[in-house]
């Protein structure tokens, strides 16, 4: 993110809270802090009167990549204890639209849990799955998921990758889109596509829920976001039928 607070010049004053559409300004022992939903809007530099929130240049070079070269949408499938959680399969039926908007393919990231569930993500819906079955994801922690997350990315190039809004997602995809200088929106309740640009439009609560944010990350690419649990519902047509026959599962083990 480009702001961040000079803790020896911020009093704990508490201008700055009121000023952020995206509640990214927490205090913590008497001083501001800039957290994940920051969207680099600017509203609290001119609120805070010590001049201790500031804009910082990113590193020339940043960004510049070829937005192009990044095609198809992602879904981080999250597991617990062996099971997919259920916003990943809302997550597919979201993906699924904003795929077939953009005339590409929908691929599912799982860490952990067996080839089986692997599989099911095909069968709901997922045109690839890259599956991870190391042991070190058999329980959370952010920096495998966060570096292999990295990794994959940077040889694949999604132009869009979503997880759900849990309490994981939240934990890891922030360094995950650190790393990678790009853009990551919080807590989306619906996602839709600009066709002649081919950006996401993250649509989002702002003002405690007063008004409708649309965020935009038009300069720099994966395009990601968190979106929060049953803000859709799993659509009947994605549901896989047992008796339905399925051509063989394109399951990519990550090595």
């Amino acid at each position: 993110m480009p702001v961040i607070v000079d803790l020896e010049k911020c009093k704990g004053c508490e201008e700055c809270l009121s000023s952020c559409p995206f509640d990214a300004i927490i205090m913590r022992e008497g001083k501001a802090y800039i957290n994940e939903y920051c969207q680099a809007c600017m509203a609290c530099i001119s609120m805070c009167p010590e001049g201790a929130i500031i804009e910082i240049e990113r590193e020339s070079g940043a960004g510049t990549e070829d937005i192009q070269a990044y095609r198809g949408v992602w879904i981080f499938a999250e597991q617990r204890e062996g099971k997919i959680a259920s916003v990943a399969f809302e997550l597919l039926g979201i993906g699924r639209k904003l795929a077939d908007d953009l005339k590409t393919d929908i691929s599912a990231v799982l860490f952990g849990a067996s080839q089986s569930h692997a599989e099911d993500l095909i069968k709901w819906g997922a045109d690839r799955v890259y599956h991870s079955t190391d042991r070190i994801f058999d329980n959370f922690n952010d920096e495998p998921h966060a570096d292999l997350l990295y990794r994959l990315i940077r040889e694949n190039r999604p132009e869009i990758v979503l997880t759900g809004a849990t309490p994981i997602g939240r934990s890891f995809f922030p360094r995950v889109a650190a790393r990678l200088r790009t853009g990551l929106t919080a807590d989306c309740t619906s996602l839709e596509i600009d066709k002649d640009s081919r950006n996401l439009l993250q649509i989002r609560p702002a003002f405690g829920g007063n008004i409708m944010a649309t965020i935009l990350c038009p300069n720099h690419r994966p395009q990601m976001a968190t979106v929060r649990p049953r803000a859709v519902s799993i659509s009947a047509s994605l549901i896989p039928a047992e008796t339905e026959d399925k051509p063989p599962e394109p399951v990519a083990a990550i090595p």
